[in-house]
């Protein structure tokens, strides 16, 4: 079995989208809710870009006690200066170095040509180096979208001088799986063992998780996430969709992460509090309706034994299983909520309270089972604790 890192990037790469900015009180919060869940590494931020960012920096530096901690950088040494600063040369600290990994963005956004982007690159690690980052990380942005004989030279220059980890971005989400494990795997075969291969995968064709697992499966160590999903435009791996796969395929892929996966509705929570973040309805694991069902069908196999409709526990996720009443329930459910009334459900009886209770409902609103419960306790007169009459 495979212990696979993971690489948490909500504090920067989620941070950065739109509508996400956060104090550096809320990251540090939320950066040790992620040690306690159990990522080996939490990036703190872009300390060169903000005093903001160099004060979460610091905080979450001085009090991560067991996690590593990541800072963003350029090929800068104005900005690899501020996060040793930030940071200190604790031989947690990881230094990323960002270089460019494709002839688009060296021409389009840089402006530079490829030689002088391997000069930067050489400059930049041993700059890190020589203030005593030990732990340098290049990570290569847009690297899917770079040719893989550029990508292998970016890669050889920063090992040779003294990179440890090397993360491949596709930074537009511009891969299917098959290409992007062929990218890692081009990496894997030119860098030695003790190098971290890590993914950092955007969601823009919806294909962040599948990228990323094809990653591992072509020899990546370490996984880049974000909690939800969160990113620039459609987002990032996320976090608990990479954690609920390794979790429960872990048998299959060989891989596991060892998140406690319990607490990840907790640390959405607070983030979502953080940046005002709507809970979608049907989002994969932290999803409103990822443990809910309202259909009929669903609901009589769920009453016997909810396996028959649930693969994912929900207090996995520390989320609670919901069987809501609505125009889509049947007859089953008010046969069940009778019975805990102690009502004889006769057919009847159950006839009557179909029609007003679900066929009659208007639009899509829903009713949980103890709301439903008390009105039909009302309803027949009887009191929902005892089902004794009134």
């Amino acid at each position: 079995m495979r212990r696979i890192r993971v690489f948490d990037a909500t504090l920067r790469d989620g941070e950065q989208a739109p509508g996400n900015a956060m104090s550096p009180e809320q990251k540090l919060a939320l950066a040790l809710k992620l040690e306690e869940i159990g990522v080996d590494v939490v990036e703190t931020g872009y300390p060169g870009s903000s005093p903001s960012d160099f004060k979460a920096t610091q905080l979450i530096a001085q009090s991560l006690t067991r996690a590593g901690f990541a800072t963003f950088n350029r090929c800068s040494r104005e900005d690899i200066r501020l996060s040793m600063e930030a940071a200190g040369d604790d031989p947690r600290h990881q230094v990323q170095v960002c270089c460019t990994g494709s002839d688009i963005h060296l021409r389009h956004k840089r402006g530079i040509t490829r030689a002088e982007g391997l000069r930067e690159i050489d400059d930049s690690v041993r700059f890190a180096r020589s203030l005593g980052a030990v732990d340098i990380n290049l990570a290569v942005e847009d690297a899917s979208r770079g040719e893989h004989d550029w990508i292998r030279a970016l890669v050889g220059t920063a090992v040779e001088a003294g990179a440890t980890a090397v993360t491949l971005a596709d930074t537009t989400g511009f891969a299917v799986p098959q290409e992007f494990g062929e990218l890692i795997a081009t990496v894997r075969a030119c860098v030695s063992d003790d190098i971290v291969l890590a993914t950092h995968c955007h969601d823009d064709l919806g294909l962040s998780l599948a990228n990323a697992l094809a990653g591992l499966a072509a020899g990546a160590d370490e996984v880049q996430a974000t909690l939800a999903g969160i990113g620039e435009r459609s987002g990032n791996t996320p976090l608990e969709e990479l954690a609920a796969v390794l979790s429960y395929k872990s048998a299959v892929l060989g891989m596991d992460t060892g998140l406690r996966t319990e607490l990840l509705d907790e640390a959405y929570v607070m983030l979502a509090d953080a940046i005002a973040l709507d809970r979608p309805r049907n989002k994969a694991v932290l999803g409103t309706n990822s443990f809910a069902t309202q259909a009929g069908i669903h609901q009589a196999a769920m009453l016997q034994n909810p396996v028959t409709y649930e693969f994912i526990k929900p207090e996995s996720f520390g989320r609670r299983r919901s069987l809501l009443v609505g125009r889509h329930s049947g007859r089953s459910i008010l046969r069940h909520l009778l019975a805990q009334l102690s009502v004889p459900a006769d057919d009847d009886l159950v006839g009557r309270l179909y029609q007003e209770y679900i066929a009659d409902r208007p639009g899509g609103e829903c009713d949980e089972l103890d709301v439903l419960r008390d009105r039909l306790a009302s309803r027949l007169g009887v009191t929902p604790a005892t089902g004794a009459g009134a």
